[in-house]
This record gives structure tokens, C-alpha cells and sequence, in this order.
């Protein structure tokens, strides 16, 4: 389809400012139409892997109802969450929470998992994946964690903290693509819209 076939409309599912800054280092340009996927019809019970892949896969399909299938639109899906000893770790409920959760990661290894879905409208060819990343967290006292709550970050990110922001000084390393724990695998999803989509976007 040549270095960039701009007849091609790219959507993104997801009203992430992470994930749309992520998108745009590799697609200059894209339509926003955030999902309204009613996400707890997926089980948790599923395994993690799974159960990003169906997320992501949800939003997409649940955004791609508002589109015009006649035209050449991608829709791309994406769902990130956070896993403990095989519990999945969402978004904090409350500082309470988010300090709980902080201290459960405290010391410990734990994995993130995004999902991501690539939906063709013009033929219905959709394509979910899902990336894994291991994450180690320093021992952080309880002082550090209620510190780091008060900032506000943690409040609405998965696991209860953000790497990109000041929870990166938590972490001791990773195992892994980075983006994928901002919340979008970019060069896993650059790989498929070219390999499996024949998009050449470099």
C-alpha cells in the first residue's frame, strides 16, 4: 500500500491521552471515538492475556457501530491491566485502595498486560493480540507510598501507579517493551498493521 496510503481512516477506540500520544508517533493522524463497551460483561475469571484481548476486541467492535463501514476505516482497541499473583489490579476505588495496592506491588514482581485490536470495517478482518511486561518495584515505605497517593497519579491508572509520570522512581526495572505499561505496545501493533495488514507505515 506504498509508505503511507492516506486513504486509509484510523480510529482509536479509546480515550486515553497516553494511548493517543503513543498512536501518534506511528500514525500522524487519527480519529478519536471512545468506546462505550460495557467492559464487566468480560469475566475476570479469564486469564489475563484473554481477557485484554476481549476487552480490546470490545471497544473496538463497540466503536466501529458509529462508524461507516463503506469507508476505509482501522479501528484500533486497547485495554492495559495489571496482575499480582494472578489477580488482576485495576484502577484504584479510592487512596486507600491505591495505598493498599502500592503495597502489595512493594518489593515484588508483577506483570502488565495490554490488549490491542485491529479492526478492518470494509471486510470485518479483525486481528487481537496481547503483550506481556514484567515489572519490579522497589520496597517502598509506607511513607513513600502515601506520599506518591497524594499526588493524585495513581488515581487513575491501573495498578495504581504510571510510569511515564513520577511512578517510574518505584520501579527498579523491567522485562519488556516500556509502552506496552503506558498502555499501547506500539512496535507490536506496527508489526501487525504491516505484516497482517499490509499498511507500511515506516
Amino acid at each position: 500500500m506504498g509508505i503511507f496510503n492516506r486513504e486509509i481512516k484510523f480510529v482509536l477506540a479509546s480515550g486515553s491521552p497516553r494511548r493517543k500520544e503513543l498512536l501518534s508517533e506511528i500514525i500522524p493522524s487519527f480519529d478519536i471515538a471512545v468506546s462505550e463497551a460495557d467492559e464487566e460483561s468480560v469475566p475476570k475469571t479469564l486469564a489475563p492475556e484473554l481477557y485484554v484481548e476481549e476487552l480490546a476486541l470490545l471497544k473496538a467492535a463497540a466503536s466501529s457501530k458509529t462508524l461507516d463501514k463503506k469507508k476505509s476505516y482501522i479501528v484500533i482497541g486497547a485495554d492495559t491491566v495489571v496482575t499480582l499473583d494472578g489477580e488482576i489490579l485495576g484502577k484504584p476505588a479510592d487512596e486507600s485502595d491505591a495505598f493498599n495496592m502500592l503495597k502489595r506491588l512493594s518489593g515484588r514482581k508483577h506483570e502488565v498486560y495490554t490488549g490491542y485490536c485491529v479492526m478492518r470495517l470494509e471486510d470485518g478482518f479483525t486481528l487481537s493480540k496481547a503483550e506481556k511486561t514484567e515489572v519490579f518495584f522497589k520496597e517502598l515505605d509506607d511513607e513513600r507510598i502515601r506520599t506518591y497517593v497524594k499526588t493524585g497519579e495513581p488515581m487513575d491508572k491501573a495498578g495504581a501507579y504510571g510510569i511515564q509520570g513520577l511512578g517510574k522512581v518505584l520501579i527498579n526495572k523491567i522485562n519488556g517493551d516500556y509502552n506496552n505499561v503506558v498502555g499501547l505496545p506500539v512496535s507490536a501493533l506496527f508489526d501487525v498493521l504491516e505484516k497482517e495488514f499490509d499498511i507500511r507505515l515506516l
